[in-house]
């Protein structure tokens, strides 16, 4: 009797959506399964298919999945982002992808079928910068005169529009436990805050002198990194709470980051209060790393930021300089220089190198799950992370040689995105138009 009841309450322990939901949300960082995904599916039922899609696409070779390219009159597609899929919303069965076109629209695509299944109409001002919350289904663009509009990418209409008194050149759109919110950067140095999908001004803070091109916010949400390319501007760190509820003539609380020229910054998908920033250094232009722990404390009724560095480090001089970078785990940074591919630890110790291109890496995309690196010959590499040891490591999983069959190199980067069960990548042959070479799994 007491082994039945024993066998009852571990069963009882394995099917508790808590459980599942922590393994999930411990693994994944784009977990956001909620209220705002309906009909989806439970935490265990995910953390399996997730899971077992992961393994497909780690093993995967180049005739497992199914091409397809969208050519045409597209003009050169800009950037890109998934706006459903196999990551944030647990419950979609296709990839659906969004891409801005130098002919002024927004395109939006099925990746499984190749196809195109929606444009929005012609805009007055070509597109700049495009963001996108796969949670709610929504795209964000701003143009070169500053329109900033919200898309469903159903109906030709946009959700709202709002029209910027400056040229905006940064965009993150984020989901908190309660809303969601979208933030500009600008060419003045202002950081908005706004409202979704109304787009009205929760906040507006002067963060520099010069133009804000880098904003990233934290994987949980409490921090919003921003900096600009500028060699005389610090970044800055902000807590995202004074952002989204600001209070009436007070400062947001907010810390500079003693690293100027800083070109790259990506936060730690499990360490959340750690930010690893690449920067310049000196009239040699020598790359650098720097890894950063954010924490709050509060002497005299008073809240401050403090970082502590964890690790900072030079890369030689001798080495071209790097444009790309991504992290893992916290510990490590991955890397191109050149047709290759590096792995270090965030001390810089070298922990692996790859050489699967012949030519010059022009493009590297990095989430928790994935790398990709492209070619300036078009080919793509695609790597996933694996967890053993004290470092994560790369495996490299699949080469896709000479994207299509029109073996003419790309005039503009070549430049690729992917979820766990497709792969889509843009090339431009031709100066007048770009061709999106979608793969899907075939599982």
């Amino acid at each position: 009797m007491w082994s039945s009841h024993c066998c009852q309450y571990w069963n009882k322990v394995a099917e508790s959506e808590p459980l599942w939901r922590n393994l999930c949300r411990r693994k994944w960082s784009f977990c956001t399964f909620s209220h705002r995904c309906p009909g989806a599916q439970t935490w265990k039922q995910y953390f399996l298919k997730q899971t077992r899609q992961e393994r497909w696409m780690a093993s995967a070779k180049p005739e497992n999945f199914v091409y397809k390219a969208a050519v045409g009159n597209l003009g050169i597609l800009g950037p890109m982002a998934y706006l459903s899929g196999s990551g944030p919303t647990m419950d979609e069965e296709k990839s659906i992808i969004c891409t801005v076109s130098s002919k002024r629209m927004l395109f939006a695509w099925d990746v499984q079928e190749g196809t195109m299944i929606w444009s929005s109409p012609v805009q007055q001002s070509s597109i700049m910068h495009l963001a996108t919350l796969p949670q709610m289904h929504l795209a964000f663009t701003v143009d070169l005169k500053g329109a900033i509009k919200v898309w469903n990418c159903r109906d030709e209409d946009t959700l709202a529009t709002l029209i910027m008194s400056q040229a905006c050149l940064s965009l993150e759109a984020f989901l908190t436990k309660d809303d969601p919110f979208l933030m500009v950067g600008t060419c003045e140095g202002d950081i908005y805050t706004l409202t979704v999908p109304e787009l009205k001004t929760v906040s507006k803070v002067n963060a520099f002198k010069y133009r804000v091109d880098l904003l990233y916010c934290s994987p949980d949400k409490r921090w919003i990194f921003a900096s600009g390319t500028h060699e005389c501007i610090l970044p800055k760190v902000f807590f995202t709470e004074c952002l989204l509820r600001p209070s009436e003539g007070r400062t947001p609380l907010s810390l500079s980051l003693p690293f100027s020229s800083c070109c790259r910054a990506c936060w730690a998908p499990r360490r959340t209060n750690r930010v690893t920033l690449m920067f310049q250094r000196d009239a040699l232009k020598k790359t650098g790393f720097t890894t950063l722990d954010l924490t709050t404390e509060g002497t005299g009724g008073r809240t401050f930021i403090q970082a502590r560095e964890i690790a900072s480090f030079l890369l030689p001089v001798h080495m071209e300089s790097p444009i790309w970078m991504g992290v893992s785990d916290g510990n490590t940074i991955v890397f191109e220089s050149g047709p290759y591919l590096f792995l270090v630890s965030i001390s810089g110790h070298l922990l692996q190198r790859f050489e699967y291109h012949d030519k010059t890496i022009c493009n590297l995309w990095v989430d928790s799950l994935h790398v990709l690196t492209t070619s300036v010959d078009d080919s793509l590499h695609v790597y996933m992370w694996e967890e053993e040891g004290r470092y994560p490591y790369l495996r490299s999983c699949c080469h896709l040689e000479h994207i299509g069959s029109d073996q003419t190199p790309s005039c503009y980067v070549p430049k690729a995105i992917c979820d766990n069960k497709s792969i889509v990548c843009v090339v431009s042959r031709i100066r007048e138009s770009s061709i999106l070479v979608m793969y899907s799994l075939n599982m």
